[in-house]
């Protein structure tokens, strides 16, 4: 492959085993004049494993705006950059939108070198539908949040899947369990590619539980896909008087406690009392 001068490549980077490169990807870090990386320390790591000694920059979330502008003008020079992130496909929940939207308004052209993601992996592994999902990068930091996301995401047919750090993963599933019926099918996806790779797909119930008791499940970096809603579930299932009680009970309680307690005041099922907390839970999130 031959360098093409003033010319943006979006590379992306193994996700830990570091021969999940494409050859295009190797040559193409080689030839050309710059290569703008997450963390430079990081990427080197990759770049001596094949020889390669080209000049590397920083571009990271506290400096795009200023270093892409800059970049800008390198390539408008007839410099060829390479952006690349710490791992996988670079803008998938990493930097580098500004530099890319940049680049094309600019009319500059942007070639992408397609290689390994997170959440494909993960999803090509999981067991789970794949004709719809929808990828929703990392889970909010707080609590309250979370818990909101997670309720605007309880009543979606479609596969959905999230990013999350050993911090927060045990809280995240915590309040996911709130939020969703115990049986839901979910996939623990982590260290994809790397030696302690594990990828566990069970009920959301017992996922909670693995992670809780397993200390080894609470490392690294994670990947949580969550199995879509039942079709055909909606709150038309329940009386009005029953729909009442809900809203009120969704106002102080979580989706669980709410169902628990409208189960005993009205004396309704949980099967039928759950799918319609569960959209109730959504609408009031929105």
């Amino acid at each position: 492959m031959m360098n093409e001068r003033g010319k943006l490549y979006v590379v992306a980077t193994p996700i830990g085993n570091l021969g999940d490169i494409s050859y295009r990807a190797v040559e193409t870090l080689r030839q050309v004049d710059l290569i703008a990386a997450e963390d430079t320390r990081h990427i080197k790591t990759l770049l001596q494993h094949y020889g390669i000694n080209q000049k590397v920059i920083s571009l990271h979330q506290h400096n795009e705006e200023r270093a892409s502008a800059e970049l800008l003008e390198k390539l408008r020079a007839g410099l060829s950059i390479a952006l690349v992130s710490d791992a996988g496909t670079p803008l998938v929940s990493d930097p580098g939108m500004p530099l890319v939207r940049m680049v094309k308004e600019a009319g500059i052209e942007v070639s992408p070198l397609p290689g390994a993601c997170a959440l494909i992996a993960a999803l090509s592994a999981a067991g789970l539908p794949t004709a719809r999902f929808s990828f929703e990068g990392f889970a909010p930091r707080a609590s309250a949040e979370r818990k909101s996301f997670f309720k605007a995401k309880a009543a979606s047919p479609d596969t959905w899947i999230f990013y999350e750090s050993c911090h927060r993963v045990l809280a995240s599933l915590r309040d996911l369990s709130e939020t969703m019926l115990p049986d839901r099918q979910v996939v623990i996806a982590r260290e994809l590619t790397k030696l302690h790779e594990t990828i566990v797909k069970t009920s959301l119930a017992e996922a909670l539980v693995l992670v809780e008791s397993d200390h080894n499940m609470q490392k690294g970096e994670f990947v949580i896909i969550v199995e879509g809603a039942p079709k055909g579930v909606h709150p038309v299932e329940i009386t009005d008087e029953q729909e009442k009680i809900l809203r009120i009970l969704l106002k102080e309680c979580s989706i669980s406690t709410a169902v628990a307690l409208a189960v005993q005041l009205t004396g309704a099922r949980k099967k039928a009392l759950y799918p319609a907390a569960l959209v109730l839970g959504s609408a009031k999130s929105e």
